[in-house]
């Protein structure tokens, strides 16, 4: 096993640290392949790796639905590097299960290019993406899985035009149709199914996903992947969410931003790149997201999920973000007491002493 995962600490509650390897994955060593790349983060201090099921240089995901000496195969290439996998992911699959048509031709790049110019193709085959990622995780032993909604009303999100009454809830009954039968599959396979919450997604906010769990008749496998850098860019309170739906948050992605608007530009950022946004993506330390108080607040609602980098930052390299952010996401995970601070100083109890310190006693 890699020295780097010996000692690593591991809490009683949130596990970690682990590494998104979406960002990752290239055409030069150690990037090319699973093996490699999982030596490399465990090199780095990352105990766990969280896959993205579309690349073929990972696994390939129809082969794992249908074979569990294939997921026994791929378990053992990251654990013999000194990793685990945490979840997969099917972040561009599930962002093709929705599609508006204003953006058929800028998504097509994520599916198969014989799929191009056909819709329907394109959205029968990201079901069955889902659907495939449900069996594969159930192979893999996983308990979660990461995904977008897809959006059929995202360039609705501002009340201009007028929308039309009733127009919000039927394009959310028709999300709900098209996802049910996948989140059906999910609970089939005993496996969490968990949006990150995400604009450019129809679940972008707390408002939104609400209005697609009543719409799924709060199905118990519509779950949250929690990342609070989009909750930065989008001016919402990260920590009041999880007061709000911990019970449904089931992945975390441990990503920094920074806003910084201005008389010039704002939230919507002004169609500028990433670098002069107001709202920018940073590494590991370098934003304004308070980690100290969410792993607090996880660790509070007894979450027991990966802490998993998902790098992305506008400014520093890949390497740099990726070598800090092992040591900085283990600094801030948190052993959980197991048992009060003042309970030297509680002395014994029973029902009788109490109701006589309440002044009951007969």
């Amino acid at each position: 096993m890699n020295e780097a995962h010996i000692g690593a600490t591991d809490s009683n509650g949130i596990k970690g640290p682990a590494l998104f390897l979406a960002q990752f994955m290239g055409e030069q060593p150690p990037f090319n392949n699973l093996s490699d790349i999982c030596r490399w983060a465990a090199d780095l201090g990352y105990r766990g790796v969280q896959v993205p099921s579309n690349d073929p240089r990972c696994m390939d995901l129809k082969l794992a639905a249908e074979s569990q000496a294939y997921c026994d195969d791929v378990r053992g290439i990251c654990a013999e590097a000194g990793v685990e996998i945490t979840e997969l992911s099917t972040h561009l699959q599930g962002q093709l299960v929705a599609v508006h048509p204003a953006y058929d031709e800028l998504f097509d790049n994520f599916a198969p290019a014989a799929l191009a110019g056909n819709p329907k193709a394109r959205t029968e085959w990201a079901i069955d993406q889902l659907k495939l990622a449900a069996k594969a995780s159930q192979r893999l032993g996983l308990k979660a899985h990461a995904t977008f909604s897809g959006a059929l009303l995202w360039h609705l999100a501002y009340p201009w035009p007028q929308r039309p009454a009733g127009l919000v809830d039927q394009g959310f009954a028709e999300l709900a149709r098209r996802w049910r039968p996948i989140l059906d599959a999910f609970d089939e396979a005993d496996v969490d199914l968990c949006y990150e919450i995400h604009p450019g997604e129809d679940l972008h906010d707390g408002a939104s996903f609400e209005r697609f769990l009543a719409a799924v008749d709060n199905h118990p496998r519509a779950n949250i992947l929690f990342d609070p850098s989009h909750f930065v860019l989008q001016q919402l309170d990260y920590l009041d969410f999880i007061d709000r739906y911990h019970d449904r948050i089931r992945m975390f992605h441990v990503k920094d931003a920074e806003f910084n608007p201005n008389g010039r530009s704002g939230v919507y950022g002004g169609y500028e790149d990433w670098v002069n946004r107001p709202g920018r993506f940073r590494s590991l330390g370098d934003g304004q997201v308070d980690f100290k108080a969410i792993f607090s607040k996880l660790t509070q609602y007894d979450f027991k999920g990966w802490a998993v980098l998902e790098w992305e930052c506008c400014l520093k390299d890949a390497a740099q973000g990726a070598a800090e952010g092992a040591a900085f996401i283990k600094e801030r995970m948190i052993n959980k007491a197991a048992r009060s601070f003042d309970d030297f100083a509680g002395g014994n109890t029973s029902e009788a002493r109490n109701r006589r310190i309440l002044g009951l006693a007969e």
